[in-house]
């Protein structure tokens, strides 16, 4: 006969269960988002002769995909607030998975591009709809090691999207590289039918009405910054200062139309929290900081250390190797120490990995750079799963979706503006608009300034983490 301690044992074991299939379905969908940024970047080269068409207009192929996520994250997450959050993200994946099919089927260029937003548009889904399901399913206590699985699975589909779409074009051709989403999006799709909890059923006074006005002027909005820090390639003209210009005059219609309507977008109450206004701040401060070493890594093992491109791969691959080993670590590290503690710990780590890059590549060499990327690396993971775990713990349930897609886009600038505004640091330090003529003294004197300029952002985040770990130990109350 069963006792009653057996059966919270079964209950318990139960959940447990229950729980890993649903981060099971949560890091396939972020594998999905991930490896549909990294993987169309190899093929580039191809499809210009494929179509017959210039760089400019080829980069579109990962513009498009990018610039959908950016600007729509937030309103999906909104969305998936109001509507249900298992329904979208199903949703979700039928739309990246069809838009898959429809890109490896593309007759042109054109249709190539439109397809591509429209995967960026399931991507987006997944990527803000998977942080708000963790703080809805996974207990408190292991909420640091879920945060970690999924930084761990999204540095996966970075790291093995340029290889993997290497091998696909090489042996099939580059309709592979998208068609190769089909099978992992059935697979995830079915999971998340049978293993995420249903859409609790909303009474009316719950329902609320979707801003569509202010949608609208943050995709706008956000659209605009996109293409100013972009459209030129670190090169900026007339077009970009427009752009920029639309986008500072769109963030003050947003705010105006926000404080008007009854059911807004964005909360604008929300950003008096000082947790949540400072993790947005460090976030976008260490993503500007990472995709530097992505952005300028490659010129400065090529042009200063003189290393064949095949060398320069493997050692690029080092970072997401580690960020694949240290993820979950860093989860289980966060669960025991605390969010707010470790937040510091890894943006120390950060500062620590910057000067060095600044320092040491160029006494050091190889040797130097990946000793600095060796610190650099689980100092990121330490603190996006501190991070995201701050942010998203208490969250109120009917604002998860909104905040994840907050929290996304913090990130996703920080990505947008680092490619641009570090790689235009990168190219006045070094004293040349030319980087690929420029000598390399010139790229290492460049690489010093600039991960010295990365380092100080890092310093400043610190200083920002350090304020809120005190206000945090006078148990101020949430505004979420």
């Amino acid at each position: 006969m069963e006792t009653i301690d057996d059966k919270v044992i079964t209950k318990k074991l139960e959940h447990t269960s229950s729980v890993r299939w649903v981060l099971a379905c949560l890091s396939l969908s972020m594998l999905l988002s991930s490896l549909g940024t990294s993987i169309a970047n190899v093929a580039l080269p191809t499809l210009v002769q494929e179509f017959n068409a210039s760089f400019q207009e080829i980069q579109w192929i990962v513009l498009a995909y990018l610039l959908a996520i950016t600007t729509l994250i937030v309103s999906v997450g909104r969305l998936g607030d109001i509507i249900g959050r298992r329904r979208l993200l199903l949703s979700g994946l039928f739309l990246f998975t069809a838009a898959s099919v429809l890109c490896g089927v593309a007759s042109s260029l054109s249709l190539l591009i439109a397809f591509r937003a429209m995967q960026g548009l399931g991507a987006a889904i997944m990527m803000a709809l998977s942080l708000a399901f963790v703080s809805e399913t996974v207990p408190k206590e292991k909420f640091g090691r879920a945060m970690g699985l999924l930084g761990t699975t999204s540095a996966i589909g970075t790291a093995i999207g340029p290889s993997l779409g290497g091998v696909l074009i090489a042996g099939l051709s580059w309709r592979a590289i998208f068609l190769i989403n089909i099978p992992i999006g059935v697979l995830t799709f079915f999971l998340v039918s049978h293993y995420l909890p249903v859409d609790r059923q909303r009474t009316k006074v719950e329902r609320v009405g979707f801003d569509n006005a202010g949608t609208l002027l943050l995709a706008l909005t956000l659209a605009a910054y996109a293409l100013a820090m972009t459209i030129g390639r670190g090169h900026y003209g007339k077009l970009n200062v427009v752009l920029l210009l639309v986008a500072i005059f769109g963030v003050a219609l947003f705010v105006l139309a926000e404080r008007k309507v009854a059911s807004p977008l964005i909360r604008l109450s929300a950003f008096r929290n000082p947790v949540l206004s400072a993790s947005l701040v460090m976030s976008a401060l260490v993503s500007t900081v990472m995709m530097a070493t992505l952005v300028i890594g490659p010129f400065y093992l090529s042009r200063s250390l003189g290393l064949k491109q095949s060398l320069v791969g493997i050692i690029m691959s080092v970072g997401p190797i580690i960020s694949i080993v240290s993820g979950v670590p860093a989860g289980r590290i966060v669960d025991r120490l605390g969010a707010p503690l470790v937040v510091i710990i890894g943006l120390i780590e950060m500062a620590v990995g910057s000067f060095a890059l600044s320092a040491f590549s160029g006494m050091l060499g190889i040797a130097g750079y990946i000793a600095a990327i060796a610190v650099l690396t689980p100092g990121y993971q330490l603190f996006q799963a501190a991070n995201n775990t701050s942010v998203m713990m208490d969250v109120l349930p009917n604002q998860r979706g909104v905040i994840s897609g907050i929290l996304n886009l913090s990130r996703n600038l920080g990505l947008i503006t680092g490619a641009s505004v570090m790689g235009a640091v990168f190219s006045l330090a070094s004293g040349t608009n030319e980087i690929t003529s420029a000598q390399p003294e010139a790229i290492a004197t460049g690489m010093r300034i600039t991960f010295a300029v990365a380092g100080t952002l890092i310093v400043f985040a610190l200083a920002i983490a350090v304020v809120i770990r005190r206000l945090t130990m006078c148990k101020l109350p949430s505004a979420f």
